[in-house]
């Protein structure tokens, strides 16, 4: 009997030499005449455990990491493939507390299935929100959206159902749907993983997304820097279009859907929407005037559906399982989950998908890279929801760069430039504009004296570069200074 064993083929693993061991097994199977299958999954999003790998047995998957190559072969002398004691055994995979706490919805087969498998995806609840799709009226299908609370997870959070309705209500003969995979903050990782470790995820979901609006053609815009993404993404369309889930006929039901992957140039403005549609256009990618809104008058000109990976790839849950049990997740006016991506000095770096309402002290103990620092743990708000006041200083994208000391050169770099005293070019920005970077800048500020008890006390810094400079500079550089943060070299994060 075959024994299946997972090796993340994700990009983040096989910075860990995740491609070597998966080598290794694989060598090492052939010389023992093990009879071993090694199947290149997505990461789990646990990345102070990768590599991880895992095997398919009568108990269910099993796993042990991190993985190098040298212990390859003391885990085969300890009948690994049968799930024997290592001390790199974890037991199973679903059993480990980091992963048994989360609530995945979006990121459900991500580190289960092959991503390059329609069957797998298929045996794992995969295309089933298609078919429900097309058995609905298109109007029925964009209510299901709106029902169901999706907003949009790259940013604005704009409801996905009314951006859908105007789409649909255009009377065009062309329309687009496009998917900005052009993640270009620092910190985020998690349209890369779906990308990498479910891309038909995302492509059921532009597809759905198509048969509600009634576009035929879509468009992945993707950032330079996603090889593996690209790869991932390539050979899945032509797998789905294989399996005549893309094409002139979807799924038997006489709709049509084609699908293609551009790649960017590598401009960060092409995050944003229309940057991102001129780029499309073979334009230099510059922010469009509007109105008209994408929606009406989009990509060539035609009405244009535009979301991020993580809003489309969402799309599926909610026609598979109803609107209301995506509503039932998340609180307020967020509904759904969110993946939260933790990375930095942190002790359990990765992805963590969770409902809305998760307080922010429980995966971590910082800000995102697109909004302001929080250098204390008092500073921290309460919850995370997309619209609450609270979160309104916290990254959209949900990506956090955590630091075990009060202040890094992050939080350095967000106060000079924001600081209108400090930047010209800030000072030069629009009054609202200013307004919320001198918000931003006395909040990282006024947070110094509150870390460090007073200003005046760096003069008695151990630290050399502590000392000796004047009172203004003083003071942030004290504000590093691990011996009077009151942390002390702890990490925010315990996982």
């Amino acid at each position: 009997m075959t024994t299946l064993v997972y090796v993340p083929g994700d990009a983040g693993a096989l910075s860990l030499g995740a491609g070597e061991v998966a080598r290794a097994i694989a060598e090492e199977a052939a010389r023992r005449r093990a009879a071993v299958k090694v199947v290149r999954n997505g990461s789990r999003g646990a990345y102070w455990l990768e590599p991880l790998i895992e095997m398919l047995t009568p108990r269910g998957r099993l796993a042990y990491g991190p993985v190098t190559t040298a212990d390859v072969a003391g885990l085969f002398e300890a009948d690994f493939l049968n799930g024997g004691s290592h001390a790199l055994s974890l037991g199973a995979t679903e059993a480990i507390p980091w992963l048994k706490g989360q609530q995945r919805l979006t990121f459900e087969r991500v580190g289960i299935i092959d991503p390059t498998s329609v069957a797998d995806y298929v045996k794992h609840g995969g295309y089933q929100g298609l078919t429900r799709a097309l058995s609905m009226e298109p109007a029925a299908i964009v209510q299901e959206i709106t029902t169901s609370g999706l907003r949009g997870r790259g940013g604005a959070a704009f409801p996905t159902g009314i951006k859908w309705k105007t789409v649909l209500d255009q009377p065009a003969g062309q329309k687009y749907v496009t998917c900005n995979a052009d993640e270009g903050d620092s910190g985020t990782f998690s349209d890369r993983m779906l990308m990498e470790g479910d891309p038909l995820a995302l492509i059921e979901g532009m597809t759905i997304a198509g048969v509600a609006v009634g576009a035929t053609q879509g468009y992945i815009y993707l950032r330079a820097e996603y090889p593996h993404a690209l790869r991932a993404l390539r050979t899945a369309i032509a797998a789905a279009h294989q399996a005549r889930y893309l094409g002139s006929d979807v799924a038997g039901a006489g709709k049509r859907f084609d699908l293609e992957v551009r790649v960017g140039a590598g401009a960060y403005i092409c995050g944003e929407e229309t940057s991102m549609l001129e780029s499309l256009e073979g334009r230099r990618g510059e922010v469009r005037v509007r109105p008209p809104l994408p929606a009406v008058k989009g990509l060539f000109g035609q009405p244009t559906i535009v979301n991020n990976v993580v809003t489309l790839a969402s799309v599926p849950w909610i026609l598979q399982h109803g609107a209301q049990a995506y509503a039932n997740f998340g609180m307020g006016k967020s509904r759904g989950t969110l993946p939260i991506q933790l990375a930095g000095n942190i002790r359990r770096g990765g992805l963590v998908e969770r409902a809305f309402g998760l307080t922010l002290r429980e995966p971590e103990r910082s800000a995102g890279p697109s909004a302001p620092t929080f250098p204390h743990p008092s500073s921290i708000p309460r919850s995370t929801t997309k619209r609450s006041p609270a979160s309104a200083r916290c990254s959209a994208t949900a990506a956090s760069w955590c630091s075990t000391t009060a202040s890094t050169w992050r939080a350095w770099r967000a106060t000079r430039w924001n600081s209108a005293p400090s930047n010209p070019a800030a000072s030069a920005r629009p009054a609202g504009s200013a307004r919320r970077a001198a918000s931003k800048s006395s909040t990282v500020f006024s947070r110094v004296s509150t870390a460090s008890g007073t200003c005046a006390c760096w003069k008695s810094c151990a630290r050399p570069w502590c000392r000796d400079r004047c009172a203004g500079w003083a003071a942030w550089r004290h504000f590093r200074c691990r011996a009077h943060s009151g942390i002390s070299g702890k990490t925010f994060a315990d996982g």
